[in-house]
């Protein structure tokens, strides 16, 4: 309902790729109860749940028992989730204002996270050469021209409303406006998985709360299916 979404929209990569392990998309939080005939199955099997299944979440760090040998071959340990914004349709139904409010909403945000997770945002459209280049080489960059995004209309208005944010010491990324809102990761060299997850625990509740403070909503939760992304894969 806050993007006119469809089913046909929603099914439109399995109608074009026979070569899809989901092939369906969410254009907004109404079209998992919308189209729940078609999604909840999906979901299920995919997940190995049963349909009375319900979401748990315990992001308790201080519960991490043991951690990676720290003598183990680990080059780089990268944990992440997808956060959307209640009131906004999700990247394949948001309509181009709310895909720009949200990014402003995030640029605006971001200027109150503590400082191990303080950093710059920077938005895809008129981005200097510099940077663009810093991030490419940082392997920061999401581009364009993924076939499954495209068809699935996330990649419409490309690259208005879309960026990236990282802290100074680039262990702290959200990626704005790809395949969901907000995609926020933890990552370092290594292998302190306690960490990571330690960390991106920690940026997930200062999104979230300075979020909430510019705009007064939550992120997307439902009882059932947990927090909401555009492809039930990440449920």
């Amino acid at each position: 309902k806050t993007s006119g979404f469809t089913l046909a929209k929603a099914i439109a990569c399995a109608v074009e790729f026979d070569n899809q392990h989901c092939g369906i998309y969410a254009g907004d939080k109404d079209s998992y109860s919308d189209f729940a005939d078609v999604f909840d199955p999906i979901i299920q099997e995919y997940h190995g749940i049963k349909a009375d299944a319900r979401h748990t979440s315990d992001m308790d760090s201080t519960k991490l028992v043991g951690n990676v040998n720290p003598d183990a071959p680990v080059k780089s340990t990268r944990i992440r989730v997808g956060r959307s914004i209640n009131g906004y349709g999700l990247s394949p139904g948001i309509t181009k204002e709310q895909r720009l409010a949200v990014e402003q909403l995030f640029a605006s945000a971001s200027k109150k996270f503590p400082e191990n997770l303080a950093g710059e945002y920077y938005p895809l459209t008129g981005m200097d050469e510099e940077v663009r280049k810093q991030l490419v080489d940082d392997h920061f960059l999401f581009m364009s021209g993924d076939p499954n995004l495209k068809v699935a209309g996330m990649e419409r208005d490309w690259p208005e409303g879309r960026g990236i944010f990282h802290n100074k010491e680039k262990t702290f990324l959200v990626w704005v406006n790809e395949e969901d809102q907000l995609r926020i990761i933890s990552m370092q060299k290594g292998g302190d998985v306690k960490g990571v997850f330690e960390r991106l625990a920690q940026g997930i509740k200062a999104v979230g709360d300075s979020v909430k403070e510019e705009c007064g909503q939550d992120f997307m939760l439902d009882e059932k299916y947990g927090y909401i992304h555009s492809c039930p894969t990440n449920l």
